[in-house]
């Protein structure tokens, strides 16, 4: 791996500051919901219903899982660099044509084009991965997705601002403006970081072949999505339980309903913090606890008989901590079982994840129900970070064997490229 210098702003030959990453990092997460309180207006705009203007949440999603799978391997073969600047470029292009969209479905289809920021969001961690070793890249990791998950907090608040005050279509102008400036602060700070790619085309097929089959890539990767699966119920499922099972209001229900973010920004921190310390496979395990915790916590208080919005959303805390340390640890993980593939595994990853998310997002709202109850739901939720823990067990094993193994080859002695998988 070359050795970059630390940060210094605006110099391309270093690291990139972080400052740059975390922007990289959350213009997705912001394109994503910062125009949900402006949805009655746009359907009323386009003479249509605000579950049709919601689709564009759902393709947005689709797409970002979609496109991440292909932006990955393309930035392993012709550079992060490029792949980031034009996928800002076709950003901010999409999001000046939405104001001016004649009809719902160009607007649809300008959302499917807003996803390319996702491209940002997923190599964004390949960078980080590109220029710092394994632990120091899921600390650094934890740092960026902290400052990201404050895009998604203050979102639509300043959303519903300017839809108050401008109009939706200034959301639009301002995620457009965002994209200029990030457009800019890359151009100058973010040089090219991933390794030199001399290997032919078959070649590179032949070793994302191998990446698929790596045991670690896979572990950390089910990891992620089990432990952020819990999350994606909770979305799935928390507003009608808090809605209709116990009586808030809209507006309750935007106080409670942040308590996860709240969670995942400390747990974030305590990555930052402790993740070179202690290792990243401790803080995976650590993080699925917590969050293994939270929905525990919240059935046994629902079983016996005590069950309120308080208990619901306050034990979501412990969801939101736990994913704070599980993801930017299995990510870190991700990345490290083909660090010149680095690309690849983070979006393979990320779709994963999504995709796997809104599935479970899904099949949470199928489940509850006003004589069910919230049960069902925390169920679901228990059984996914579970099944992370469980997932994680032989990642662990597999861990510990490869240590073994390095110390015990003798110093030029060959090492099949299977050990260390």
């Amino acid at each position: 791996m070359k050795i970059f210098e630390p940060a210094r702003f605006l110099d391309q030959s270093t690291q990139p500051h972080i400052t740059t990453l975390i922007a990289l990092a959350s213009i997705s997460a912001l394109a994503m919901n910062i125009f949900l309180p402006s949805l009655p207006s746009m359907a009323a705009y386009y003479n249509t219903t605000p579950s049709i203007m919601s689709l564009s949440v759902a393709i947005y999603l689709g797409a970002s899982a979609l496109l991440q799978l292909f932006s990955g391997p393309i930035s392993d073969r012709i550079g992060r660099r490029p792949v980031i600047l034009i996928s800002l470029i076709l950003f901010i292009i999409a999001s000046l044509a939405t104001i001016w969209a004649p009809n719902t479905e160009t607007f649809l289809a300008l959302r499917f084009v807003q996803a390319f920021a996702a491209t940002t969001m997923v190599l964004s961690r390949a960078v980080v991965r590109d220029t710092v070793g394994k632990e120091a890249a899921a600390s650094k990791i934890a740092y960026v997705t902290m400052g990201m998950a404050v895009a998604p907090m203050i979102g639509p608040g300043i959303g519903g601002y300017l839809d108050k005050y401008f109009g939706w279509q200034a959301i639009f102008v301002l995620l457009a403006g965002l994209g200029i400036c990030i457009f800019i602060l890359t151009w100058f700070d973010l040089g090219e970081t991933a390794p030199k790619n001399k290997t032919s085309f078959s070649q590179q097929v032949i070793e994302y072949k191998q990446l698929l089959k790596s045991q670690r890539f896979w572990g950390y990767c089910l990891a992620s999505a089990l432990g952020s699966g819990s999350f994606f119920i909770y979305l799935g499922g928390g507003p009608f339980v808090g809605t209709e099972i116990f009586g808030l209001t809209p507006e309750q229900l935007g106080l409670y309903f942040g308590a996860p973010a709240m969670g995942y920004f400390a747990g974030n921190y305590m990555s930052g913090r402790w993740s070179q310390k202690f290792g990243i496979d401790a803080m995976v395990f650590s993080g699925l606890g917590f969050t293994s915790l939270g929905s525990a916590l919240s059935l046994i208080v629902s079983y016996v008989g005590y069950g309120s919005s308080l208990s619901f959303f306050g034990f979501m805390c412990f969801v939101g901590f736990g994913n704070g340390m599980t993801i930017p640890n299995a990510t870190a993980g991700m990345l490290s079982a083909r660090p010149n593939l680095a690309g690849t595994a983070s979006g393979i990853g990320s779709a994963i994840m999504i995709g796997g998310g809104a599935a479970l997002s899904a099949l949470a709202g199928a489940m509850v129900s006003i004589d069910s109850g919230e049960i069902p739901l925390l169920w679901l939720m228990e059984c996914s970070a579970v099944s992370g823990i469980l997932i994680m067990l032989p990642v662990r094993a597999r861990q510990r064997k490869l240590a073994r193994k390095t110390l015990d080859v003798p110093r030029f002695s060959p090492v099949k490229q299977n050990d260390f998988n």
